[in-house]
């Protein structure tokens, strides 16, 4: 069972331009069996409209603290105390203002002043806004009050000013969400390293290797990881993806960077490396290479990057107790797959098809095999933050297991 499935969650959108990511949150909420029932304010309507918010929420939308209908039977005051978590989304200056003065001239306000529901606030809005000391004051009274944020992010916003204010990126609203909705914390207590993303190798000043590794699924897990209640450290080569919240994030350029980063992370108690860590290096040119009219292609002479899931997997008393690969293949995946597993030494690998039709390479979607010891077992194409979630919580039952010593029979057949 997904985390979070069936709870239900109140959402509030407002009038800001970021209304438009409140869609995308509902359904991502959906795809994790969250039950949500949209509250649209006049100002949000102007951004968002009734129609697509009630289809992707899959409830009719909220709006008239005078429905006749509805008041009938104290609407408000239903949906107040109907749901699990009341979200606000986008948390404007305006309505941190008026839920701070306790004002309830329309059906949000009157909810939110009506509820004894958590409530986690969203907030986006200028940057100036954002730093005023009124906003600030505003916060500093919910938040005594028990009011839980997430965000807002630094970045360029749709005012053209860069700075605070822009509200959180969808993982980061799901994380904070299902860390309301779920109090278990199957990994609490434990560590984990996770390396995601591509490397860049340099060839000179503006030239490098690379491959097309987005880092996705690497910070959905970390991202999941946390929320479980895993002590996380993330190493990221170059991605454009926001840190994963709750998660200390180490960003790196290199192969040997990244190494020398999971070795200062150790020892933990998990250790996932989705990262497509490119294979070989070359010595660079402090100089940009020239194209001389005539003059043959120059050659580069590859150099191999040392083998970070293998060498986490060699057995040490640093060894994690749990050490999962990937195995990004085109071809033959479930064999290249299960014999890198052996090779490498570690316990799991998570295979997955990369080849240019299946789209997952860079894409929002996965489907993967997942490798052990006992064989091979296929999860269905998912959502990258769903295949996370299912994965930490195979992880989950895993180390609540008794640990064993490992298969000698196995160990030997594992090739060099």
């Amino acid at each position: 069972m997904m985390a979070g499935a069936g709870r239900r969650v109140l959402l509030v959108v407002c009038g800001g331009i970021a209304a438009y990511k409140a869609l995308e949150l509902a359904r991502r909420l959906r795809e994790h069996g969250i039950r949500v029932h949209p509250v649209l304010t006049a100002a949000g309507a102007r951004f968002v409209t009734p129609m697509a918010l009630q289809a992707l929420c899959g409830e009719r939308v909220s709006s008239d603290l005078f429905s006749l209908t509805e008041e009938s039977e104290m609407g408000h005051i239903a949906l107040s105390r109907s749901s699990d978590l009341i979200v606000v989304c986008p948390a404007t200056a305006d309505i941190l203002a008026r839920m701070a003065a306790g004002l309830a001239d329309d059906l949000a306000t009157t909810l939110l002043l009506a509820t004894d529901t958590p409530v986690l606030a969203a907030p986006a809005m200028n940057v100036r806004m954002w730093e005023h000391p009124a906003t600030q004051a505003n916060i500093a009274t919910l938040r005594a009050r028990g009011v839980t944020f997430v965000g807002p992010e630094n970045g360029l916003m749709a005012c053209n000013e860069s700075g605070p204010g822009r509200l959180a990126e969808p993982e980061a609203m799901i994380a904070a969400i299902l860390r309301q909705l779920d109090g278990e914390k199957p990994l609490a207590g434990r560590s984990a390293l996770v390396t995601a993303g591509p490397t860049h190798e340099p060839v000179d000043p503006v030239r490098y290797l690379a491959n097309r590794s987005s880092g996705t699924q690497g910070y959905a897990i970390a991202a999941a990881l946390a929320h479980a209640g895993a002590k996380v450290t993330l190493v990221s080569g170059p991605t454009t993806l926001p840190d994963p919240a709750g998660v200390t994030t180490i960003r790196v350029e290199t192969a040997r960077e990244m190494l020398d980063a999971c070795q200062q992370a150790l020892p933990c108690d998990i250790a996932i490396c989705a990262a497509a860590v490119a294979d070989w290096h070359v010595a660079p040119n402090s100089q940009k290479i020239k194209k001389a009219a005539g003059s043959p292609p120059p050659v580069l002479h590859l150099v191999p990057n040392p083998d970070i899931l293998a060498g986490l997997s060699q057995p040490s008393p640093l060894r994690p107790r749990l050490v999962i690969g990937f195995a990004a293949e085109t071809e033959h995946v479930l064999s290249h797959a299960t014999a890198k597993r052996l090779r490498k030494g570690c316990d799991w690998i998570v295979a997955n098809d990369v080849s240019p039709a299946t789209g997952i390479m860079g894409g929002t979607e996965n489907e993967i095999s997942l490798i052990d010891a006992t064989g091979c077992e296929h999860w269905p194409r998912l959502d990258k933050s769903q295949v996370a979630h299912k994965l930490v919580a195979r992880i989950a039952t895993c180390l609540r297991a008794p640990q064993t010593d490992p298969d000698p029979q196995e160990a030997d057949e594992r090739l060099p």
